[in-house]
């Protein structure tokens, strides 16, 4: 396949950022002109995905193509040297202990949900953790190593509790994986940026999208018009917005945005002496998780089905010239939008529960939250990116769908984007991130890997509004 001599990268983000060092790396590129628009002056920007203490790295995965995938990424993050992705604290390999609780009366629900949907990924929590602990004992084998070093089964409630050390029900099933960690996410994301930066290569533009520049009687996207009401063209232009992709593009039935729960408790330095080397705790049943602190601010968060806020996108570029757009697409509100913006009250009660049940310590069971966040995933029904040509429009290539996962593929996933825009990704990865028929219901798309939980649906407006009913009802 020909190099185009022009590439627009719509999003700064990890696909972004990923994509654009690949490209200005690779001997095959390197006649093309590459820019990079982002509407932050410099990044991370402060509300993205990207930006935060913490993100789990795990070859933790039910599918095999992800854990490998995963075990491949973690070989940079280990370099903990100055100048790899892993040092100055930006990766800490803290270990993690993933869980599950029993609950065949829900699960059998949501196989029948997913089923009429025409998804046939859908797994239970407990079929992802049991697949999950098959797929990482078969790394460490291939590696010629013994899981039994490292992993360790958990068979029942007690079992999981002695573990994490906690005094409530934190779940019923699971393993401990000592070879899983975190990273610093808004730190790792600047890594790459500043080496992208360092290449020379990419010219940066700090304005918002406004729309594609598209030609329809050649069915052909032309560039991009910035809210400026500047023009910048180029043979190809790759759509890497995350959440806010589909203010660009129809992704109605394959993708949307998802907004995801975090509050951080802020400890004594006794408290923090006290979990800061526990293991990172993740429950795919209730989706609850946390992450040991790097400083006196501990993270709780939910890894759920999210919510959901439908605003109009009237700029979106429809599946083929002359098509329907949908009214409205799920959009992320960020607190850039908002800077009052809080979570709900359903998700502030879970995070509580998360608190009470995992958290050994009594002294922060009362203890409010200091800050919370919405954080936003680019959902895709089967947890899947999607990374391929848009098979309606010439020269556009999507990269987005990240489902709340792709952060730990930083070191490696814009090579493999890379190749998928050359046309030499291998079958494994091509056939996961292909461009799929929309399924069933439209916006609300819910992801069905095993590995979300809560209400598929949830609008945020209606949530928040009911924070303040009860804030009114309480007063």
């Amino acid at each position: 396949m020909e190099p185009p001599k022009s590439v627009i990268i719509i999003g700064g983000g990890v696909f972004g950022l990923g994509i654009a060092m690949a490209l200005a790396t690779r001997p095959a590129y390197a006649n093309t002109t590459i820019t990079l628009i982002d509407r932050a002056p410099t990044l991370p920007a402060s509300d993205a995905a990207s930006n935060d203490a913490s993100r789990i790295v795990r070859a933790d995965y039910a599918d095999p193509a992800y854990a490998r995938l995963c075990a491949e990424a973690m070989v940079h993050w280990r370099n903990q040297s100055d100048t790899g992705i892993g040092g100055n604290g930006r990766y800490t390999q803290s270990g993690m202990i993933l869980l599950a609780n029993d609950n065949p009366q829900r699960d059998a629900a949501r196989a029948a949900s997913a089923k009429a949907r025409g998804l046939d990924k859908w797994k239970s929590a407990k079929e992802y953790v049991n697949d999950s602990y098959h797929n990482v004992c078969a790394l460490e084998r291939s590696a010629g190593r013994d899981p039994a070093r490292v992993i360790k089964q958990l068979h029942t409630r007690n079992q999981v509790a002695t573990e994490i050390g906690c005094f409530g029900h934190a779940g019923d099933m699971g393993y401990y994986n000592e070879l899983a960690g975190w990273a610093d996410a808004g730190a790792a994301t600047k890594w790459m940026y500043d080496r992208v930066r360092a290449t020379g290569r990419v010219t940066f533009l700090s304005d918002t999208v406004h729309s594609l520049l598209r030609d329809d009687a050649d069915a052909r996207v032309l560039g991009a018009k910035l809210d400026s009401g500047k023009e910048v063209r180029a043979d190809l232009v790759v759509v890497a917005a995350g959440a806010w992709s589909g203010k660009l593009v129809d992704l109605s039935g394959r993708a949307t945005a998802t907004g995801q729960i975090l509050a951080y408790v802020e400890l004594t330095q006794h408290e923090f002496d006290q979990i800061r080397t526990t293991p990172v705790v993740l429950n795919l049943s209730n989706g609850l998780f946390t992450v040991p602190p790097a400083t006196r601010l501990l993270k709780l968060a939910r890894h759920a089905y999210g919510y959901l806020n439908p605003m109009p996108a009237p700029n979106a570029l429809p599946v083929t010239p002359g098509a329907r757009v949908p009214p409205t697409a799920s959009l992320p509100r960020t607190s850039f939008d908002d800077a009052r913006l809080e979570i709900p009250l359903e998700g502030a009660n879970d995070l509580r529960q998360l608190l009470t049940n995992v958290i050994a310590l009594n002294s922060l069971h009362g203890r409010p939250f200091v800050k919370t966040r919405l954080c936003w995933y680019s959902d895709t029904p089967t947890g899947d990116f999607l990374i391929d040509y848009h098979p309606g429009w010439k020269g556009l290539f999507v990269a987005t769908g990240d489902s709340g996962h792709g952060f730990k593929f930083l070191p490696v996933l814009g090579e493999k984007i890379v190749d998928c825009i050359s046309g030499c990704v291998d079958e494994e990865l091509k056939k996961r991130w292909r461009w799929r028929e929309a399924v069933s219901g439209g916006e609300i798309v819910a992801t069905e890997d095993g590995s979300r939980a809560g209400l598929p649906g949830l609008l945020l407006d209606e949530e928040l509004r009911r924070v303040k009913l009860t804030s009114r009802e309480s007063g």
